[in-house]
């Protein structure tokens, strides 16, 4: 849990601030250039998490395209900066492991310091799970607004359409996916790929530092 609010609020917290240099003061007006997690946990997405363990949701950091110079461009970087923010976190903390958790464990102890190692390393995965999922482009997901980086301008209005119509669409194939599928296969399809994808990306992480 301490590992999933760390990250959560990083990745909220680099929305916020990548579209307030973009322009757009909206989250920062709103508390969420912050890294409280209180200030980006959503109340029914928390308590979803909770009860089933599988699903749950943080509080979408609020944008308003209408300030940003390039609204399409920049919104996008915008979605990218958290899924970006996941993937540097967990190359940051693949370091701190690497270079600093051996002189930690002399100085904190050893049973101390597994605890610590623990939750560094859990950090580590999920902030790449984050990261990988929030790149899938199915809306209300950062990778759908990062579509708008390669979509022509002649494609604008689908690609509006499909911004505002998606969402519904992807919410019934993760509910299928994880409650009917992941019973009849023991394991959900989207979690075979996402584990897939997160070992790829640990291992290069991890060959990095």
């Amino acid at each position: 849990m301490i590992a999933l609010l760390v990250v959560l609020s990083v990745h909220e917290a680099a929305h916020a601030l990548v579209a307030y240099w973009l322009g757009d003061p909206t989250a920062k007006m709103r508390g969420r250039l912050t890294l409280n997690p209180m200030a980006h946990l959503d109340m029914m997405g928390s308590l979803l998490f909770l009860l089933t363990q599988r699903i749950g949701w943080g509080k979408p950091v609020p944008v308003n395209p209408a300030n940003f110079k390039r609204p399409v461009r920049d919104s996008a970087l915008t979605a990218l900066a958290g899924p970006m923010s996941n993937f540097i976190l967990s190359f940051l903390v693949a370091m701190f492991l690497k270079y600093v958790g051996v002189p930690m464990s002399s100085v904190v102890g050893n049973e101390v310091w597994q605890y610590v190692d623990l939750i560094f390393w859990m950090i580590f995965h999920v902030s790449i799970y984050l990261g990988i999922f929030n790149l899938f482009p199915f809306p209300p997901l950062d990778g759908s607004k990062i579509l708008g980086l390669i979509v022509p301008k002649r494609f604008y209005p689908q690609y509006d359409r499909f911004l505002e119509n998606g969402v519904k669409y992807f919410v019934a194939i993760i509910l299928i996916d994880v409650f009917i599928l992941g019973d009849l296969l023991g394991t959900s399809v989207f979690a075979s790929v996402m584990l897939f994808l997160h070992d790829i990306f640990a291992a290069v992480l991890l060959l990095g530092t």
